[in-house]
């Protein structure tokens, strides 16, 4: 097997593993420009797979066949958006300490998904479902050699999502809202002082990443696990805030780490049948992504600048 043959294999997978990541650690970057750390990526993927499957699989038995993943993932964009509430609300009326709500709404997600699946379905993971989304090959393009490896049975969700993190980059750098959204989370009485509400901002913030982050689960479940256990999310949501942090919560650099992360989770999954890699035990290969988190995040993390107010409380009038 060549070097060509092996990318052939390796870069549609790892498209396919980084959307989800690239989605989530958009999400981080709105709520941590804002000034609020969202270490609770995790409880929204969990909350939008499971919506997500939740969802398509209500709107399968509904007649909308391969609509229902797509339509689904609009469901798990809004639950995402009110499950974040339980972070913004203490957060930010309320003080509290935002690394410690982080670490119990990802534990609350994952109670309430399994509490909530074995209720509707009477066991421990939800049906499959039976229109997922689909690996398509773009026209032209996918018969062009080389260029084939990024364009030859891919899914849609991948480049949305790159697409998704170009936009970001945008809105936070070029527009004005993106300038609101910084100024409050970089400093926030400044912010205060030229008219922004501060407390809106960081609640649109969080809510737009809790929307990030309910997408990033529905796109995880309806295009790779196909249905919802309490092991369909599994770290995801913690490499999407690796890869935030590894790309300085650049949108741009964000979506370059998570690239790099889901290159990793290919090599692991697929490694065995890849030359060379094929003699390598299996359990080194799986937990290969994250050491190559570890070790990305030890080489950048002394030089990224966080947004200097990133978990700061802020009250008009006080600090």
């Amino acid at each position: 097997m060549g070097f060509l043959e092996v990318l052939y294999i390796v870069v549609p997978i790892a498209l396919a593993y980084s959307a989800p990541l690239i989605i989530a650690a958009l999400g981080g970057i709105f709520s941590e420009r804002s000034g609020v750390v969202n270490i609770a990526l995790e409880g929204l993927m969990v909350m939008g797979a499971f919506s997500g499957i939740v969802s398509a699989l209500t709107l399968s038995k509904m007649g909308l066949g391969a609509a229902s993943p797509w339509l689904a993932m609009l469901i798990a964009i809004v639950i995402g958006a009110v499950f974040s509430l339980f972070l913004a609300i203490p957060a930010i009326l309320f003080r509290a300490d935002q690394t410690v709500l982080g670490v119990a709404i990802n534990m609350l997600a994952v109670g309430l998904a399994i509490f909530l699946v074995r209720a509707f379905y009477g066991k421990g993971q939800t049906d499959s479902i039976p229109n997922r989304i689909s690996k398509e090959n773009v026209p032209f393009l996918s018969d062009i050699p080389v260029l084939k490896m990024f364009f030859a049975n891919v899914y849609y969700t991948s480049y949305i999502a790159i697409a998704l993190a170009f936009v970001a980059w945008y809105v936070i750098f070029k527009t004005p809202f993106g300038l609101r959204l910084r100024s409050v989370g970089e400093h926030p009485m400044a912010a205060d002082t030229m008219g922004i509400n501060v407390t809106k901002m960081r609640f649109i913030g969080v809510m737009i990443s809790g929307g990030f982050g309910g997408l990033a689960g529905a796109v995880y479940a309806t295009s790779i696990s196909l249905n919802f256990s309490v092991t369909t999310i599994l770290g995801q949501g913690f490499l999407a805030i690796a890869a935030m942090i590894f790309g300085k919560w650049n949108p741009l650099g964000a979506m370059g780490a998570a690239l790099f992360f889901g290159f990793a989770q290919a090599i692991s999954i697929i490694g065995q049948q890849l030359p060379l890699l094929d003699q390598i035990p299996q359990v080194y290969l799986l937990i290969a992504p994250y050491l190559l988190t570890i070790l990305a995040l030890a080489g950048v993390v002394g030089r990224a600048d966080a947004p200097k107010a990133v978990g700061v409380p802020y009250i008009k009038g006080k600090r």
